[in-house]
C-alpha cells in the first residue's frame, strides 16, 4: 500500500530463502540510507512499525531462522499495516533456484539451517515450501539463481534508491604531471601531446582559464579529434560507473605543469558533461603553481 501522507514511514520487509542474498540486499539499503535491522523478532515488529522516531526509511530482515516466524502470521500483521495511513509498506522476497542454492551450500560447506543433519537439498526444499505463501504476497520478488553479488547489489538499487541517491558524484581535477600524479583518479587522461602554451610569449603567464590559452589549445589539429574520442568514451562508460554503484567517479586531465593543457581540457569536459545531464564539480590542484621552465622541460 502507499500512503497518500507525506509524512508516512516507509518499511520495507525483506525475507527469501537462505542463501538467496537477503543479507547482500540488506547491506544495499543500508548504503542507500536504509536503516537496516536483520532477524528482528516477529512478536516485536508491531512496536517497531509506526513508533515514531527519525527513521523515515527502515527495512526488517526476517527468514525461517527468525524468532516467531510464522509466514501466516507475518501476512495478517502486513495486512495490519497496509491499512494504516501512516505506513508505507512493501515486501521484497530473495528468491533461488534450488540447486544453485544446493550449490552455494556445497561451496561455503555451511550447514543449512532447515537441514537438521540431512543434505542441504532437504533443508532447501522444506525451506521453500514454507516460504512459498511469503512468496506469493510479496510486492517484489528477486531471483538470484544467475546473479553474481554485483548483479544482485545493482537490482536493489534499481528498486530502492531515490534518484537522488543514484546520482554519482563526479569529480574532473587538472593537474601536473610534473608536480606529482593525482592518487584517486579512476580515469586519467594525459594531454601532454598538445602544443605547449608555457613556451609561447604571452601566454606562458595565463592559464587554461584565458580564452588567448584556450583558443591556443583549441587551434592544435591534435585537440578536436582526441577531445571527442574522450567525450565519447565518457558518455559510454559512466553510466556503467553509476549502474554498478559508484558513488564516486574522478575524471582528471594531466599536462606537464597543470596550468594550461589540462586546465582547459578540464573545463571543456565538464561544459559538455553537463550538457548531456551530469553534474560534475571541477578543481585544478596546480592552477595556482608559477610557471617554471625547468618543470616544463621534464
Amino acid at each position: 500500500m502507499v500512503s497518500d501522507s507525506a509524512n508516512s514511514q516507509r518499511i520495507l520487509l525483506v525475507t527469501g530463502l537462505s542463501g538467496a542474498g537477503k543479507s547482500t540486499a540488506l547491506d544495499v539499503l543500508e548504503d542507500l540510507g536504509w536503516e537496516t535491522i536483520d532477524n528482528f523478532p516477529i512478536r516485536l515488529l508491531g512496536g517497531l512499525v509506526g513508533s515514531g522516531g527519525d527513521a523515515a526509511l527502515i527495512a526488517i530482515g526476517f527468514d525461517s531462522r527468525t524468532r516467531g516466524f510464522v509466514p501466516a502470521e507475518i501476512i495478517e500483521l502486513c495486512k495490519q499495516f497496509e491499512a494504516r495511513d501512516d505506513i508505507e509498506l512493501t515486501t521484497l522476497f530473495i528468491d533461488c533456484g534450488s540447486t544453485e542454492l544446493e550449490r552455494r551450500y556445497n561451496e561455503t560447506r555451511r550447514p543449512h539451517p532447515m537441514a537438521r543433519g540431512r543434505p542441504a537439498l532437504d533443508g532447501i526444499k522444506a525451506e521453500r515450501e514454507l516460504l512459498e505463501p511469503l512468496r506469493r504476497w510479496a510486492d517484489i520478488v528477486i531471483d538470484t539463481t544467475n546473479y553474481a553479488t554485483n548483479q544482485l547489489q545493482q537490482v536493489v538499487r534499481e528498486h530502492f534508491a531515490d534518484r537522488t541517491e543514484r546520482d554519482m558524484t563526479v569529480t574532473i581535477s587538472s593537474f601536473g604531471f610534473a608536480r606529482g600524479m593525482p592518487p584517486l583518479a579512476d580515469l586519467l587522461f594525459d594531454m601532454r601531446f598538445l602544443d605547449n602554451p608555457h613556451w609561447i610569449d604571452g601566454l606562458r603567464e595565463l592559464t587554461g582559464l584565458d580564452a588567448p590559452v584556450g583558443d591556443h589549445i583549441a587551434a592544435d589539429p591534435a585537440f578536436a579529434p582526441a577531445f571527442d574520442r574522450i567525450i565519447d568514451l565518457l558518455r559510454e562508460v559512466m553510466p556503467h560507473y553509476a549502474a554498478q554503484g559508484r558513488s564516486y567517479l574522478n575524471i582528471a586531465f594531466g599536462c606537464t605543469g597543470g596550468r594550461h593543457r589540462s586546465v582547459y581540457t578540464a573545463e571543456r569536459a565538464a561544459q559538455v558533461l553537463r550538457e548531456a545531464g551530469f553534474s560534475p564539480t571541477v578543481l585544478h590542484r596546480n592552477l595556482g603553481s608559477r610557471p617554471a621552465d625547468p618543470l616544463e622541460r621534464r
